[in-house]
């Protein structure tokens, strides 16, 4: 796993520490007991319902340490106001000739394109970042480049 920082509202990263928490108390336990009850059915290797608690509990192991990475290496970032994007920015940006778009710039564990939340880690993200009100840029994609500008940083 990587030591990289990970970049977290206060609000996602509390989220994060309660699923964290109940995937490890509730959620583990609901697993064992599913594991052992499978068990008691007789022969493991012909045993679908054991096979399928196994699974289980290999997927909930893996979800509690990603969890527990990321929150480890979560730096809070509160939503601000500056001159100059950032990570935890709400920016209103315009396509050149289109309309304008309010996006926030958050890191890659909060990104959610249909709330408008970027990452920073994205091409537009990236090409924004310290970027100032009036500044234009560039963002290469799969599908061309395409100019923008910052109208406003709020």
């Amino acid at each position: 796993m990587t030591d990289e920082k990970e970049y977290l509202s206060h609000e996602k990263l509390k989220e994060l520490q309660t699923e964290l928490e109940q995937l490890s108390t509730v959620k583990r336990r609901e697993v064992a007991e599913a594991l052992e009850q499978a068990k008691s059915l007789g022969d493991l290797r012909e045993n679908s319902e054991y096979q399928e608690a196994r699974a289980a509990q290999a997927a909930l192991e893996e979800r509690i340490a990603y969890l527990s990475n990321v929150t480890k290496r979560a730096v809070v970032v509160d939503s601000h106001h500056s001159t100059k994007v950032e990570i935890g920015s709400t920016v209103v940006i315009q396509k050149s000739g289109g309309d304008k778009q309010k996006i926030q710039i958050v890191g890659s564990s909060e990104a959610d394109i249909h709330a408008n939340k970027v990452s920073n880690e994205s091409p537009i993200g990236l090409a924004m970042m310290g970027k100032q009100k009036g500044d234009p840029f560039t963002v290469q994609t799969a599908k061309g480049t395409t100019e923008y500008k910052i109208v406003e940083i709020e």
